[in-house]
């Protein structure tokens, strides 16, 4: 996804109605946030929310639609489609920058951020399919709730003063003059060539020779404002030096978020810049909206992985494919020739809500999961999802369902991984047809632990990751 990015208030099994006292959610937050952040001798750990948990430090509305999850779900998906497409075709501006800094004053600051009004490419749609977790940036150091992002490169957050327009977010906004570390970068460094192939956007320069950063999303949300520099810290590890984008102009689906944390493959991604002292791997595991997750950058317990390689693809070197070899429902394999699941090339995505397959593949999945559930009544297609049942999917008998991927890595599917509730009496099948690209998306991913081990080139599963 590229810029709203990381809106990754992610999203899967919303809309819980059961209350829990509010002691009880006090004392489990509480919990979660001594346990994290750190760093040790085999790398840095951060706690990572769903984007509907108690415990999350920028939530979703509570009654935010889950129809709205799926549309903006939708508009990441074509967004990375096209990025695979090659589809580099302009489209126009979002917001005329120039007027808007006019009418922000006219001032110098104003002038140089106009400058930046170039056409802007789409991105993918942050959205609500993203995780949060908290960063520390500045000197001293002050925290904020940032999205987490493995379709996006560049991080970036709102900082003051604004100069044309901030989303609401929780906490205070970063404020550059209050940091003893803080740099902005000229335009005649090399990061600031390397924002094109960062944000599929061009940098621009402002009047005093500030490089300018543009992020885009296919929701129409974006970011624009200074490439900087200062020291980024969590918990009791900083690093000094870590360069990011300080938005002054940030209007779209970024929720109560302060920003984006990327973890693309890319030179300004925050595991590249971090690598020369953690090294090129992290691993999660994406909670539901009951449990606490986890983002850990640098070594890992190699043993109790099973790993796929990294599959190698020339469309787009920042996101991480892999090879999906066949799937399984109740023990037995789909009816459909093996050739047909690498009919499409597949990535792995962080904040993609529902996984999509093959139109051949995802037939054959339907179907089977039909007729393992017969005694299901069944209910009408609801949004993109045309596999749906009355009732809720904790109390259905749902069938195992598996996913194998080249190597022998495989997903074993708890019903949690393969329905998902859309309201409060409908469960339907967490997978959609695609023709461009397929996604494996959060909800197969909930609870399980998963590396990106980019120096070995592979990526490792093992399930009950989650607390």
């Amino acid at each position: 996804m590229v810029l709203q990015q990381l809106p990754l208030l992610l999203a899967c099994s919303l809309l819980f109605t059961v209350a829990t006292p509010v002691r009880d959610i006090t004392d489990a937050c509480a919990s979660q946030i001594n346990d994290f952040p750190h760093l040790n001798s085999s790398g840095l750990h951060l706690t990572l929310h769903h984007p509907q948990s108690p415990c999350s430090p920028a939530p979703l509305p509570s009654d935010f639609p889950f129809s709205a999850i799926l549309t903006h779900d939708d508009a990441r998906v074509a967004h990375l489609a096209s990025r695979l497409a090659d589809n580099t075709t302009p489209s126009h501006s979002p917001t005329s920058l120039r007027k808007k800094a006019k009418a922000a004053g006219g001032s110098h600051l104003a002038a140089s951020l106009a400058a930046a009004s170039v056409p802007l490419t789409p991105g993918a749609s942050l959205g609500v399919g993203n995780y949060v977790t908290r960063l520390g940036l500045g000197t001293p150091a002050t925290s904020y709730a940032m999205v987490v992002d493995t379709g996006s490169s560049l991080t970036w957050l709102q900082c003051s003063p604004c100069l044309v327009s901030c989303h609401r977010q929780t906490g205070p906004l970063y404020d550059p003059k209050a940091s003893s570390t803080y740099a902005a970068v000229p335009c005649s460094a090399s990061q600031c060539d390397e924002l094109q192939a960062a944000t599929l956007n061009p940098s621009a320069c402002s009047v005093s020779n500030v490089c300018i950063y543009q992020a885009s999303y296919g929701d129409s949300s974006f970011s624009v404002g200074y490439l900087s520099k200062d020291t980024v810290s969590f918990g009791s590890g900083s690093f000094p030096g870590f360069y990011y984008g300080c938005g002054q102009d940030n209007e779209g689906l970024f929720g109560r978020s302060a920003g984006l944390i990327g973890l693309a493959r890319n030179k300004l991604s925050l595991l590249y810049q971090l690598a020369p002292s953690l090294g090129y791997s992290f691993a999660y595991c994406l909670p539901t909206s009951a449990s606490a997750g986890y983002l850990a950058i640098g070594s890992y317990s190699a043993g109790q992985y099973s790993y796929t390689p990294m599959a190698s693809s020339s469309l787009d070197g920042s996101l991480y494919f892999v090879s999906l070899a066949g799937m399984s429902v109740g023990g037995s394999p789909l009816a459909v020739s093996p050739s047909e699941y690498s009919s499409l090339p597949t990535i792995i995505d962080s904040g993609t809500v529902i996984t999509r397959l093959p139109t051949s593949v995802y037939d054959a999945l339907s179907k089977a999961v039909a007729a393992a559930m017969g005694g299901a009544a069944r209910a009408p297609a609801y949004s993109i999802l045309d596999t749906c049942f009355q009732g809720q999917a904790s109390q259905l008998r749902v069938p195992a369902v598996g996913m194998a991927f080249a190597g022998g890595a495989t997903l074993k599917l708890a019903p949690r991984n393969v329905l998902i509730d859309v309201d409060g009496s409908t469960t339907c099948l967490a997978f959609a047809p695609t023709d461009s690209t397929a996604i494996i998306g959060n909800t197969q991913q909930q609870t399980f632990s998963i590396v990106y081990d980019v120096a070995q080139s592979r990526i490792g599963f093992t399930p009950g990751g989650c607390s």
